[in-house]
This record gives structure tokens, sequence and C-alpha cells, in this order.
């Protein structure tokens, strides 16, 4: 893979300040690409543009609440004005919190699908017109829990088995003209989402040990592998690659629920 295939090319990535996010804004920048950094932190915004800019690059950072239809529309403006268009799209913002169908709020449902769901299908549709013009193309970043059932998600579960749903019926509509959409499905990845979602770091850690048990591979997952992939994914290499929802987990998929 040439390294700086995405020269001349503007990565749109949301979740840009952590995690498989931040990953992936910095896997574009290190590929060459010009790259939209949308996140809700400030601070953290401004951490990411110095590390972008470090590797030769130009970075807009964008501080959002992508549930929020307007801000979320503000962002793909700002950053067609800025760079002249869009080629690849990264919706890796996401949302986990705990709940099972007998105790999940409407209100914590109606959270899960807005960040996971929602934001993700505006984002595509408001980008849609400067995709199709540079022949780009889209990578949402999805879950195992997307492809299985797991006990006590029940709502993030729901909402990405719907974006790999969005993923698929998005790729059927737009081959005919020139745009590419898959997803990535990580198992259990070390990044702060478990946290931000409620759970304590005496829990988290307790998790991850857990998950050395539920992964074939024997271990947790790194951003870094999972940016890897939605690199290929974006990248010519995977021209003939679409509605794709690609298994990153360790294995995970391939066991029973435990």
């Amino acid at each position: 893979m040439n390294e700086k295939q995405f020269t001349g090319k503007v990565a749109f990535v949301t979740g840009a300040t952590s995690g498989i996010g931040h990953a992936c804004a910095l896997a574009f920048a290190a590929a060459g690409a010009n790259v939209v950094c949308v996140g809700r932190k400030a601070e953290a915004l401004k951490n990411v543009e110095q590390e972008i800019r470090e590797l030769g690059v130009e970075a807009l950072t964008i501080q959002a609440d992508l549930s929020r239809e307007q801000q979320a529309e503000h962002a793909i403006q700002n950053a067609i004005e800025v760079f002249g268009g869009i080629d690849v799209l990264v919706n890796a913002a996401g949302h986990i919190s705990s709940g099972t169908i007998e105790n999940t709020s409407l209100a914590a449902w109606d959270e899960m699908m807005n960040v996971n769901v929602r934001a993700s299908f505006q984002l595509m549709q408001n980008a849609l017109p400067s995709l199709i013009e540079r022949r780009g193309n889209i990578v949402n970043v999805s879950s195992v829990t997307g492809l299985r059932a797991f006990p006590g998600v029940l709502a993030y579960c729901v909402s990405k088995a719907a974006l790999d749903q969005l993923t698929r019926c998005a790729s059927l509509e737009l081959a005919a003209k020139g745009v590419r959409v898959n997803a990535v499905n990580p198992g259990v990845v070390v990044t702060e989402i478990h946290k931000r979602g409620g759970m304590s770091d005496e829990a988290y850690a307790a998790f991850l040990e857990h998950s050395k048990t539920t992964h074939p591979l024997g271990r947790t997952g790194r951003p870094e592998e999972i940016a890897s992939l939605v690199l290929y994914l974006a990248s010519d290499q995977a021209a003939w690659i679409t509605g794709a929802t690609y298994s990153i987990d360790g294995g995970r998929a391939q066991t029973c629920a435990r």
C-alpha cells in the first residue's frame, strides 16, 4: 500500500478526539490526507489538530454534538467550505450504555439511536453531493454487536445492527454513482467509550481482563488495528468492495455468548 496514497484527499472523521476515531484521523493524516476532525471536547480537538499538523497535512477541527441536526449539517458545510469537498467519510463517533429489554428507558434508547444511527445517516446524506462528485466513499464504525446479540446492551446492539443495514442499503443505492459504503465491526477495543457510558475504572479493568477469554485470539484490540482496516476499505486497494461489514474482533463473532 502506498504510504501517501491519500495525498490531496480530504477525510472527514467523527469521534476524532479519542479511541478508534482518533486513530483513524492520525492514520489518514499519515497517509497524506487533510483531515476534518469532529468531536465534542475543545481541548481534545486542539491536541489532535496539533498531532495531525505535525504529520505535515492540514487539520480542520469542528466542535459539535452530532445528535443535533443543525450542528451535524454545519460540520459538513464547514468542511466543504474549507477544503472544497470530502473524499472519505468515517462515522466513528459512538455511544454505549447498559440496559435490557426490561429496563432500557425510551430516553436511553433515543440517545443511542440518535448518536449511533441517526447522526451517521444525516452525515452520509449531507456529504453525498460531494462524495458523488469526487467518487469518494464511506466507512462506518459498527461493532461485533451489530452481527451478534449480547445481553445487557440491547439498545447498543440494535443501533449497530441498524448501522450495518444502513451500510448495506446505501451501498446498493450509491454503487452506480461510484460511491462505496462499508463498515467495520470491532470486538472489544481499548478506548474510553465504556467509561463514558458509565462503567467505573474498576469494572472496566475487569471487563478487559474477562475479554481475553471471550476473544479466541486471547486479547483485546487496539484502535490502530481498526484504523488500518478503515484505511484499507477507503483506499483504491478496496475499489471492488462495497456493502461489506468486516469483522475485526479477534474471532469474537465466531463464539457463543458468554
